[in-house]
């Protein structure tokens, strides 16, 4: 089932947003963010016939924090929106994997990752929601870039949220695409350059070989940054359905 992120919303309230896009999907992903916070506006969840999934905070939430007081403060915002998750019957919650702020300390942001990894695992056995982490693009200051780490993740039993976008930034959405443990993906197109977030099409993704390969049980969302454009790559898929 394919839905569309609030992300194309972002500066209408949470209602607003809901509400324009209940016209066109039955699942919408909810940035819980600003306008969106789900921390302040759960209720207006229940308003919507709409099945959910959630992307924690970009900004705030570092899972991969070298500072340990941060790293636990990170984990315990994430535990406490999966709570709100699964209250809303969210069944993906979307957590990017974390960032450093000096090169010289990437091996010790891995090891932090690692630390909330498993504490992410310990926390999603008594949710009814998933955690998904997502593929980073080709920003050098993200963690989970390449398949490479996709193991780290599923063998404690979480998920990833495959962004197709990040993927093709660094050419691996076909790599991607061939490892376990995907369960969610993020749609959208850029011509592997800019994280642009196209319409679907409006790109150098090749979505009609890669759709093939995509998950039978994945959920997926379409993460444009305009509602124009959401459209479109709605129109886009049904054209190759």
């Amino acid at each position: 089932m394919t839905g569309s992120s609030t992300y194309c919303l972002i500066d209408h309230p949470l209602d607003e947003a809901l509400a324009l896009l209940s016209d066109y999907t039955s699942r919408v992903e909810i940035l819980s963010d600003g306008l969106h916070s789900l921390f302040y506006h759960e209720e207006i969840c229940y308003s919507y016939d709409l099945k959910y999934s959630v992307h924690a905070p970009c900004g705030d939430i570092n899972p991969a924090s070298v500072n340990e007081r941060m790293r636990r403060a990170s984990i315990e915002a994430l535990s406490g929106l999966s709570l709100i998750a699964d209250r809303i019957g969210a069944d993906r919650l979307v957590v990017h994997p974390g960032h450093l702020f000096e090169s010289g300390m990437r091996d010790a942001a891995e090891t932090a990752l690692d630390r909330s990894l498993v504490d992410l695992a310990a926390v999603q056995e008594e949710r009814g929601v998933r955690f998904a982490l997502e593929n980073m693009g080709s920003w050098d200051p993200y963690l989970f870039k390449t398949p490479d780490c996709a193991e780290r993740i599923t063998s404690l039993g979480l998920g990833i949220t495959l962004d197709l976008g990040h993927a093709h930034l660094n050419g691996l959405a076909g790599a991607f695409l061939e490892t376990d443990g995907i369960i969610h993906l993020h749609l959208h197109d850029n011509c592997g350059v800019f994280d642009s977030h196209n319409a679907i099409g409006n790109g150098t993704i090749p979505y009609p070989d890669l759709m093939q390969t995509f998950p039978d049980d994945a959920t997926a969302v379409i993460e444009t940054q305009r509602m124009d454009q959401f459209i479109q790559s709605l129109h886009y898929l049904d054209g190759l359905n």
